[in-house]
């Protein structure tokens, strides 16, 4: 049983500084670049290919970084809304400073409850559609130069996340900290 004292001392450990924030940030960042760059391979090696074989053949692989730079831009929004709400979830003790999963059982039900919904939405299976199709997308999408293949990424970046954060966002009940649960996801994504 705690006292009102724990409580408090409970509710100062959970604060966060910004070096924590930063800490947590790129946790959440380089989980979901280990998570989601494996399911952005194909288009990748595609569009590499395709710059190769095009004008700008001199610049295909600086293209493929700017691409993929695009691509993880949109997980690094991703991944700095998941930490902030980590924060505040923390902070209401909603979630394990530990563990880094929910404490409550109705989060909980909610959490997996929406991304059940969400995988039979028509948004859902649009953005589906555009990441299971590399070719197609890269066809309708195609930009040239530096900062076309920047926006070409962000473009496939928007897609995937509108694919999976609903399941990402199940890292919350399963716990971020959470090998089996991490691979899990990793492994339905890909």
């Amino acid at each position: 049983m705690m006292q009102m004292g724990d409580q408090s001392v409970m509710k100062m450990q959970s604060s966060w500084s910004f070096n924590t924030t930063i800490l947590m940030f790129l946790m959440w960042w380089l989980m979901m670049i280990a998570m989601m760059v494996p399911s952005a391979a194909p288009t990748l090696v595609l569009f590499h290919s395709l710059k190769k074989l095009g004008s700008e053949a001199q610049r295909a692989l600086l293209q493929t970084y700017l691409f993929l730079l695009g691509y993880l831009g949109i997980w690094a929004f991703f991944s700095l809304l998941a930490c902030l709400l980590q924060a505040q979830l923390e902070a209401i003790s909603l979630a394990s400073p530990m563990m880094m999963q929910s404490t409550s059982e109705y989060l909980s039900a909610a959490l997996c409850f929406m991304a059940g919904i969400y995988q039979f939405t028509t948004l859902k299976n649009v953005c589906l559609n555009k990441c299971r199709s590399p070719a197609e997308f890269l066809a309708e999408n195609n930009k040239n130069g530096e900062f076309g293949a920047v926006i070409m990424g962000v473009h496939h970046g928007v897609f995937c996340l509108g694919c999976c954060w609903a399941l990402m966002a199940l890292l919350f009940v399963g716990g971020v900290m959470n090998l089996y649960w991490i691979v899990g996801l990793a492994l339905y994504v890909a």
